[in-house]
Parts: structure tokens; sequence; C-alpha cells
């Protein structure tokens, strides 16, 4: 039994007392009730919510294990009380377009995972006629790219492999990921390619809302759920606001990046802060902080996207050349908390947008995303006004490169718990079991 005088538990933060047999909650009950002779791990003032779910990371494992791999990730995941991540089909080698490719990455993950994972196929040209199979095999979303991922096993995708795709989903009643940019050539001509501004332009807001019209289009054409991943164009929000006042099945994900970083504050030569969509200025930060508080952006997930350092070119700063890509999984809950807490954010906004939220968009909020009886008991204890300066070398994923290094930030992370057990004691990460299997996650089969 777990108890705090700061539990997030049915939409506010009050004193309670967690009851956990078998990984699972059994009761959550006033302080008062607890029997004298039962065993309480007593946790103070730190407040005590349901584990994060990432649904938004990429593991990179099999064939470019050297960027990541499910080891290193699962363990900055387990550090920072991310209890489920969703890993996405690329930038693994074979990419997940095929369920022979998802099996491949299920056995890859064998006994490597220090939290729960859940899996999403990809749609790329041609592979229409797979997208049952990966549903049948429980994936939790289908991603998809309208534009170059970066990698060429996975290309983009136009309106008639999205409709014949969608029409799929929408029967299952899977969700479609859109990297929603659709990039075209009319771009302003870049003379100093370490300039993150000159980046900026290349990748305009345009490409975001041209591309997030055509899924509304098409959303509405086929019922298909969409899940429109790292927002970062404000401009997009209000025909979005309207798509889904209309009763379009659209949800909204945006990043810690996004919310943390602006033009105006990137240094030129520094391409560890590339990413795409890009960063854009201080004004559409404060738009995004302010779409995630009235509700217009659901969920805030990490697009962990690492690679080697040469990838990022952080010797030449060429931000042009760099891969794109922005590591800090082991920090969603401090980036997050750290962006909105001035904005006025309470834990109970940061478990909404972090975990219960990303729980019922993968259609797992039976078992996940809220601290309640009959749901894993996966946690997160954390002290929100705690802070801490970020030091790269410190953190459990594969390659200490982070925009955040150097950085301080707010909300200490002091246990986390996978299925009532402590994966994380505020210093080490306990070792993954020989037999990962249970912490697969399925949307046919949900681990037992």
């Amino acid at each position: 039994m777990l108890t705090s005088r700061r539990v997030v538990v049915d939409g506010r933060v009050r004193p309670a007392s967690i009851v956990i047999s078998d990984g699972v909650i059994q009761d959550v009950v006033d302080p008062g009730q607890v029997p004298q002779s039962a065993q309480v791990e007593d946790l103070g003032d730190a407040v005590v919510m349901a584990g994060l779910v990432d649904a938004h990371v990429h593991v990179n494992e099999p064939g470019r294990t050297e960027w990541e791999g499910f080891d290193t990730a699962t363990r900055a995941a387990a550090a920072g009380g991310v209890t489920t991540i969703v890993d996405m089909p690329l930038n693994s080698s074979p990419v997940t377009t095929t369920q022979e490719a998802l099996d491949e990455k299920l056995a890859a993950a064998e006994g490597k995972l220090h939290v729960d994972c859940g899996f999403y196929g990809g749609l790329v040209p041609g592979n229409v006629d797979e997208i049952p199979k990966l549903i049948d095999a429980g994936v939790l979303g289908v991603k998809a790219f309208l534009c170059h991922s970066g990698i060429d096993e996975f290309p983009g995708v136009g309106r008639r492999e999205l409709q014949q795709a969608m029409e799929l989903l929408a029967e299952a009643g899977v969700p479609l990921l859109v990297h929603a940019e659709l990039v075209d050539d009319e771009i302003p001509d870049v003379d100093d390619p370490c300039c993150y501004a000159q980046w900026s332009a290349c990748r305009p807001q345009r490409f975001e809302l041209e591309a997030i019209e055509l899924l509304i289009e098409l959303c509405a054409d086929t019922g298909c759920p969409v899940h429109i991943v790292h927002l970062a164009a404000s401009e997009a929000l209000q025909m979005l606001r309207d798509a889904r006042r209309e009763g379009l099945p659209i949800t909204v994900e945006t990043c810690p990046h996004y919310l943390t970083f602006c033009t105006d504050e990137i240094p030129d030569g520094q391409p560890v802060y590339k990413c795409a969509p890009p960063i854009r200025d201080a004004e559409n930060r404060q738009k995004l902080r302010d779409a995630l508080i009235d509700g217009d952006i659901d969920t805030v997930g990490t697009d962990h996207s690492p690679s080697p350092p040469s990838l990022k070119h952080l010797d030449s700063g060429n931000v042009m050349d760099a891969w794109g890509g922005i590591s800090s999984l082991q920090l969603l809950l401090p980036t997050l908390w750290t962006a909105m807490r001035q904005e006025g954010a309470t834990p109970v906004d940061v478990a909404r947008w972090a975990a219960s939220n990303p729980a019922r968009f993968l259609g797992l909020d039976d078992r996940l995303g809220e601290i309640a009886p009959g749901m894993r008991a996966n946690l997160v204890v954390w002290d929100p006004e705690a802070s801490f300066v970020v030091d790269a070398q410190q953190l459990e994923h594969r390659h200490p490169i982070t925009p955040y290094d150097g950085r301080r930030l707010y909300g200490v992370v002091e246990a986390t718990y996978l299925r009532g057990q402590k994966v994380f004691d505020g210093r080490d990460v306990r070792e993954a079991t020989a037999d990962s299997r249970d912490a697969i996650v399925t949307k046919k089969d949900y681990c037992r």
C-alpha cells in the first residue's frame, strides 16, 4: 500500500492510500481508513500520479539500435516516471509496415523492457493490404507521413492511400497518426545552413495547415479517428477547433520542445534543436500553451527521436544537414511541468495531458492513465517544487544529446512503479526481467 498527502485521483489532489495487489489497484481509500496492521509505504507530501504514457517514441530497434534500442529507451522512461511508451514504426529497420516486421520488432524487445511498451504499424505506398494484418496483430494505431520521413524506407503517402487505409481503420476503430506537413518547393533560399531561423522558414506553418485541411476532409469522409502528432503551427488551431466542434474524431498532440523553446532564443550552429516541424517563435509557443490549457490540444508526447552524434552535425553546426529529432523521453514530466506551471497548470493537468488523455486516445483507458480500482498499478512519485539542472551525461538514453542539457527544470521524479513494483528509486533503474512478454501492450490483448 502507498500513501501520500498529495495523490492525483478523481480529478483532484487529495490525501489517499492506494491498495495494490497482483499489480492492480484494488482500492483508493482515505488514509484514516488504513488498518494499523497494514504494510504502508508513506510517501509524505510527494505527488503520486498514474504513470505517464508517452505515445510518441522512436526506439529504432531492430536495425538502428546504435541510435537507441529498447533497453536504453525504456530505462530512460522508467527514470522519468513514464510507465508506458508506444514505439513508432520508424526508424527501425525493417520499418513496421508488415506483420512480419512487427513480429521481428516484438522479438527484438524480448527481455529488454523496463516499462510497458505498445507499437504502431506504418502506412506507406503499396502496403494498404497489410493494414488489416497489423490491426489483427494488435497495433495501437497506424502512422503515416505526408512528406518524406527522413528515411527512404518510409515514404510519404497521398490522398489515395490515405482514403483506402482510413476506411479500414474506421471500421476497426483504430486511429491514424499523421505527420501533417505537405512540403513543397516554394521555400526561401538558405544562405546560412547553421541558422535555425532559416531552417524554420524552410518549413512554414502553411505546410501544416494544408496537411491538416486534407486530413479534416478525409476524416469527415471516412469517420476514421485521426491523431495529429507534434503540432507546431498555432495557425492550425482554429480549423481543428471547428472540426472537433462538428464532432469529427480528431485528437491533437504537441511536444515539450514546442512549449519550451522558441526560435528567438535558439543560437545558430546548434543542430541539437532541429526537429520537424520546426520550433517556431515566442508568440506561437504561447498560443500552443494556451491551447493546451483550453483543451484544444489533448496530449503531450516527447517525439523522442535520437540519433548518433555524427548525424546531428554537432561539430559543424550545420542545421540543414543534421538529423531532425529531439531526445527527451526521460524529461517528459519536468519539461512539461516547467513550461506549464507558469501558465497556472497543476499536477492534475499534467496527469491529464500525459497520462489519462494518451491512454484514452490509445483505447487503453480502462487499464491505464488513472489511479482507480481495477487500473494497472503504474505510478509516478514526484516533487513539483524541487528543481534540477539537466546533465545529458547522466540521462539513460543511449547518446548524451538533448537541447535541455544545462537547463534548470522543475519536477523531480522520486520513484516509478510498474504493476506495483518499484522500477526506479530516484537513483537506479531496476533490471528488466528475462521474459518481457508481460510488458507488451496490444490492442487485442493487453498484457496480463
